[in-house]
């Protein structure tokens, strides 16, 4: 793999222009491109196979009207006032509402009957032609076009129901910009030029616009999630600027050990470039994995997000090498004279002796690490999911305002409206029984109300709309729908947005530990293929899900049970939405094999040279810690800047990622890493033989040499 990543470095460094000009066709490609063809994203929350998608299939085969998308114009008068009062301008609006494209209907709430019990609020029901994931974003800017004249008359309006939150935007808040800047800062910091800093965050700004051009050009071809966007850049913008940070310091170390520039730049490439071809390579794998959810807005991320670390890699491969080699040392020149110091060596760092320190008493320090990790990640054995709704969402957006005002005047459980599909050509129910079927649903304690029976064209399908007694999150709301789907016939199924998400979220659960289980052994399969030992992908998997349980668990910690919630500008306490265990697992995993490479990288090549376990490991921890840390750092505070987003599921996802990485970097690579090598000793490195001769050789240590008999080193003393 070395001698590959060398081979790229070096044509891109020979020919520096062609490489840059390339890239730069490829952006005026793709970008303009994907404005012109590319999709809009849409949120594909359907389980294959579940009843509430069998049942919406039924629907829009034999009763489309009853299938098409509906969304609510929400009126609210000002207080201690009657809506009637306000009746021309909401008339108005309506009639403006009808005359969007798609809209089949909209029912008048004087004349329909939809006015809460005081008369303050009511809302007109607006139906579609498609469902409600098909309606065009567009076309709900049309809607909130048509109810703004209302608002002249002292009316409240908003948007509300499942086509408009299906098919909200994602709010941004202008912090992500402002991480950038911090992690500039960081860069000056660790490099010492603005030139040096500003590299690793072009690379990432041109991985990241052709990432979402090519998600755009996607999203004409398959469901795109709404999500993916936003995961992709966060994601991107770390990892690319990681990737050129690593290859950076290690063409910066091999100029100051008084190698020429071309030199430098090709065993830069031939050893970080290869850690940075595998690391990339196993987040590609860790999101591409989502696919074995079997659940289209998952695979819909996992497939954007390798897109984008996909170019965070080519850009470090190919574009990185051809800046340094036009750059040549004036990549480092400005540095501050108190800066420039003699390159010290391993053994004169506090990264050597803390190694030391930790391999001397590994227990003490292994335990204590542990003890650490394991009380973070105890509030994840209470942790609680669902699907997250409208109530969920910032106040800022209109379909959260919406949400509020329908839950005032008509109860939380007019959020969740679930729908009893009757197929009256199989055997159960029959049009005769359908009466006493809705007796009896609405007999349930959960149940509020089963609105008057709806029956197909043709007579085969009847619709019972129905409405439990409490919000869509709630959790007593999946108890009513899994107590209604247990007393209706076999010909009945229950379907609906709640529904929906209730089906995704089980079917999240269940295929959680299959996706575990994927990743981890894919995970060991490489690494054991990349370090040649057994023993070191067991140590990953387990040092890294406990790092990852430790982030669950501060991510239940602040948004489920409400710790520092005002801390995060959090209105309450919020359920783990369902996909993020999965989501987080897929990204923090890949994250954590990114650093596990880069350090055990050096640590193989330090080991090859010296053949002692610790001492190994503490050149190696000398030679990377600073980088790790800048790393970690950059990818930190990107994680953060998306914690001031007004979306909770974004905080949510940022915190998450931020926590996991603070952990991997500090306690497990620092702490839990030295310990447990120095605990394993020799056979840290064990491989079977007749595995040895099976397994292909895709090393990243930029060396042939064999590691040689283990000395006993004055400065390692006790080593082992």
């Amino acid at each position: 793999m070395n001698r590959f990543t060398r081979r790229i470095g070096r044509a891109s460094a020979r020919r520096p222009w062609v490489t840059i000009a390339t890239w730069a066709v490829a952006l005026l490609l793709v970008l303009p491109l994907a404005g012109a063809v590319g999709g809009s994203f849409v949120d594909d929350l359907v389980a294959p196979g579940s009843q509430s998608e069998k049942a919406m299939r039924l629907l829009q085969e034999r009763f489309p009207e009853a299938s098409g998308g509906s969304a609510m114009a929400v009126f609210a008068a000002p207080d201690g006032e009657r809506l009637e009062r306000h009746r021309h301008a909401v008339d108005a609006a309506v009639a403006r509402i009808a005359d969007v494209d798609h809209v089949t209907t909209a029912a008048d709430p004087f004349t329909a009957d939809t006015l809460s019990p005081d008369g303050r609020i009511g809302f007109a029901r607006i139906t579609f032609d498609v469902p409600a994931m098909d309606v065009d974003p567009a076309d709900i800017e049309a809607l909130a076009d048509a109810i703004e004249p209302a608002r002249g008359d002292g009316v409240v309006a908003e948007l509300g129901g499942d086509a408009v939150f299906i098919n909200a935007k994602t709010e941004t808040s202008g912090a992500e910009a402002a991480g950038l800047l911090t992690a500039l800062v960081i860069l000056v910091v660790a490099f010492g030029t603005i030139v040096a800093a500003l590299v690793p965050i072009a690379l990432a700004l041109v991985a990241v616009a052709a990432g979402l051009g090519s998600v755009m050009l996607l999203a004409n071809a398959m469901d795109v999630s709404t999500a993916a966007p936003t995961i992709g850049a966060m994601i991107g913008l770390g990892i690319g600027i990681d990737y050129a940070l690593f290859i950076m310091a290690r063409h910066r170390e091999n100029r100051a050990a008084g190698q020429d520039n071309a030199t430098a730049l090709s065993n830069a490439m031939g050893s970080s470039g290869a850690a940075v071809l595998f690391a990339g390579g196993a987040v590609i794998v860790a999101m591409a994995a989502l696919a074995l959810t079997g659940l289209g807005f998952l695979t819909s991320i996992g497939l954007s997000t390798a897109l984008v670390v996909l170019f965070a890699v080519a850009t470090a491969l190919t574009l990185l090498p051809a800046l340094l080699s036009l750059l040549g040392d004036r990549v480092h020149q400005g540095r501050r004279r108190g800066r420039e110091r003699p390159v010290k060596k391993s053994e004169d760092t506090a990264w050597w002796r803390f190694a030391h320190r930790v391999s001397g008493r590994p227990w003490r320090h292994l335990l204590a690490a542990a003890a650490v990790l394991l009380a973070l990640a105890a509030p994840a054995l209470r942790m609680e999911t669902g699907f997250p709704d409208a109530g969920d969402d910032s106040t800022s957006t209109t379909h959260r305002r919406a949400y509020d005002l329908l839950a005032e005047g008509f109860g939380p459980g007019f959020n969740a409206p679930l729908l009893i599909v009757v197929d009256l050509t199989r055997p159960g129910a029959d049009a005769e029984d359908v009466p006493a079927l809705s007796r009896r649903i609405a007999a349930d304690p959960g149940i509020a109300t089963v609105g008057d029976p709806q029956t197909s064209p043709a007579g085969d399908t009847v619709v019972l709309p129905t409405l439990p007694t409490t919000a869509p999150a709630d959790a007593e709301t999946s108890r009513t729908l899994e107590r209604v789907r247990d007393l209706v016939p076999g010909n009945v199924a229950v379907s609906g947005l709640t529904a929906m998400t209730d089906d995704l979220t089980e079917q999240l659960a269940d295929t959680l530990p299959v996706f575990i289980a994927a990743i981890l052994a894919a995970s060991f399969l490489l690494l054991m293929v990349l370090f040649r030992s057994v023993a070191l992908p067991l140590k990953a998997a387990v040092v890294n899900l406990l790092s990852i349980g430790g982030a669950y668990g501060v991510v239940v910690a602040v948004f489920q049970w409400g710790w520092l919630g005002a801390l995060f500008n959090l209105k309450g306490t919020f359920p783990i939405a369902s996909p993020m265990p999965t989501i987080f697992f897929a990204v923090l995993f890949a994250l954590s094999m990114d650093y596990e490479v880069f350090l055990l990288s050096r640590v193989r090549e330090e080991y090859d040279a010296t053949g002692n376990t610790t001492e190994s490991v503490a050149r190696g921890m000398a030679a990377t810690g600073r980088v790790i840390t800048s790393a970690a750092l950059i990818m930190t505070v990107v994680f953060l800047s998306f914690v001031a987003n007004p979306s909770p599921l974004v905080k949510m996802m940022g915190l998450g990622l931020a926590t996991a990485i603070v952990l991997d970097a500090t306690v497990v690579r620092m702490v839990l890493v030295p310990a447990a090598m120095a605990l394993m000793g020799r056979a840290t490195w064990w491989l079977p033989r007749w595995l040895d001769h099976r397994l292909p050789r895709i090393g990243v240590e930029d060396t042939d040499r064999q590691p040689q008999p283990e000395p006993v080193l004055a400065h390692a003393a006790g080593s082992r």
